[in-house]
């Protein structure tokens, strides 16, 4: 019979693969954004949101925080540089100068925010269990930030009934990852890490409905542009 250690610490390494796939899922997106040099209609708040997340649960998992969580620190370092990637890549291709300093700024205020914090738990708190309750309330706050930012992409989709900006790869391991996670901190119970993808399971599967509901819809939508695009040409090569 396998022990509870051992069924945990494999269900982190699936965690790690499933984390790894969602961080990387968004590089289609990024990849049409340097083809088209234009961020377009997609949103930097949930990178940004990734970014803190991710920086927040590094350090909940570090030994002298949260004793045996390293495989949370291993998954959500690797994101940190990812998403860090994500957001420069944001700042590169957005057109307008004002939304390119805000961005430098909020991606510079998290750091040092983070940083801040962390130098005061270390200094005014002395036990691993009063640092992983203070980190541990930050990045359930923050993990509840990051699963909802879709929700505004979410609210577009309704109106638009079109999912183009709301890509699948993203939804689909965006909820995987919430599920593996919630497993993971079942037995030992972590309330800390429980919390936030229970959320992110329930805001995932809402994702994965709209794209199921919308997915004809935002076919015949891109179809239509396409030929009214061609029409276009074709017009100006006959005048």
């Amino acid at each position: 019979m396998v022990s509870p250690a051992v069924a945990r610490f494999a269900v982190g390494i699936l965690g790690n693969f499933i984390s790894f796939s969602l961080y990387l899922s968004p590089m289609p997106t990024f990849i049409r954004i340097c083809k088209k040099g234009s961020v377009e209609q997609y949103s930097a708040t949930p990178y940004m949101l990734t970014f803190l997340n991710c920086m927040l649960w590094t350090i909940y998992g570090m030994p002298f925080i949260q004793p045996n969580n390293i495989l949370l620190s291993t998954i959500s370092g690797s994101g940190c540089v990812i998403e860090f990637i994500y957001l420069m890549l944001f700042i590169i291709y957005t057109g307008n100068k004002k939304n390119k300093i805000t961005l430098i700024l909020i991606v510079l205020g998290e750091i040092i925010a983070v940083g801040i914090a962390l130098a005061l738990v270390l200094t005014l708190t002395h036990t691993t269990k009063s640092r992983s309750l203070i980190f541990g309330l930050l990045g359930d706050i923050s993990g509840v930030l990051m699963y909802a930012a879709p929700l505004s992409i979410m609210r577009e989709v309704i109106k638009t009934k079109s999912v183009e900006f709301m890509p699948l790869p993203v939804s689909v391991t965006c909820f995987g990852n919430a599920l593996i996670w919630t497993l993971y901190a079942i037995r030992p119970f972590d309330p800390y890490v429980v919390a936030p993808n229970g959320i992110g399971c329930f805001l995932g599967l809402a994702q994965l409905i709209l794209y199921a509901a919308y997915y004809k819809s935002t076919k015949e939508q891109i179809a239509a542009r396409k030929v009214a695009e061609l029409e276009k040409v074709e017009m100006g090569l006959k005048e």
